[in-house]
C-alpha cells in the first residue's frame, strides 16, 4: 500500500469512529438533521483532519480507541461542554493555545478569501474547537500543538488549507456527477 493510501484508510478509521459517536449522541427533540446526512458529516471530518500530518492521526485513533474501550463518546462531550453541561475535561495550557492559533487562521482566511471563509461569528468556532481539543490526550494535544507552531513559522494558514482541499474535493465530486 502506498503512503496515499495508508493515510486514507486511517482517515476513513478515524472518521467510520468518529460518526459512530456522533450517531450514538442522543439530541434534543430527537434525531438532528445533522446526523441524518452521514456524508456530509464525513466530508467535514475529513477537512477537519487533513492538514494533520500522520504522527497526530496515529495518537488520534489511539485517543478514539481508549474512548471506546472506556465507553467515552468524544462527540457527547464535545456538545455538552459546548453548553457547559460538563466541566471542563482538561485544563492544559495548549487548548488555549491551539484554540487561539486556529482562531487567528480562521479570521486571516475569511479575510484573504471570503468567497470561501466565512467570519468567525462571536467566536463561536474557537469555541467549538476548544470544547473538542479538550477530549484530547495530552500525547495528541501537543502533536497538534507542533503542527500549529510549525505552520506558523512557515507561515501556512491551517484553516485556508482545510477550505482549499474542502473546494478541491467538491469540484472533483461535481465533475464526476457530470460526467
Amino acid at each position: 500500500m502506498n503512503d496515499n493510501a495508508e493515510r486514507d484508510a486511517l482517515l476513513d478509521e478515524i472518521i467510520d469512529r468518529e460518526l459512530a459517536m456522533f450517531l450514538a449522541t442522543p439530541n434534543e427533540g430527537g434525531v438532528s438533521a445533522c446526523q441524518q446526512r452521514p456524508e456530509t458529516f464525513r466530508v467535514m471530518r475529513h477537512m477537519a483532519h487533513v492538514t494533520h500530518d500522520d504522527a497526530t492521526l496515529r495518537s488520534y485513533l489511539v485517543d478514539l480507541l481508549d474512548a471506546e474501550i472506556s465507553g467515552r463518546n468524544f462527540m457527547l462531550e464535545k456538545y455538552a461542554r459546548m453548553d457547559d453541561r460538563l466541566p471542563p475535561l482538561s485544563d492544559s495550557p495548549l487548548l488555549d493555545e491551539i484554540a487561539d492559533a486556529e482562531n487567528t487562521f480562521m479570521e486571516e482566511a475569511a479575510r484573504l478569501r471570503p468567497d470561501r471563509v466565512k467570519r468567525n461569528g462571536s467566536g463561536m468556532f474557537r469555541h467549538y474547537l476548544r470544547c473538542e481539543l479538550e477530549t484530547l490526550s495530552p500525547g495528541t494535544l501537543e502533536l497538534y500543538a507542533r503542527e500549529v507552531r510549525r505552520a506558523q513559522e512557515e507561515g501556512r494558514n491551517l484553516v485556508l488549507e482545510r477550505h482549499e482541499w474542502l473546494a478541491r474535493h467538491l469540484d472533483s465530486r461535481a465533475k464526476g456527477s457530470a460526467g
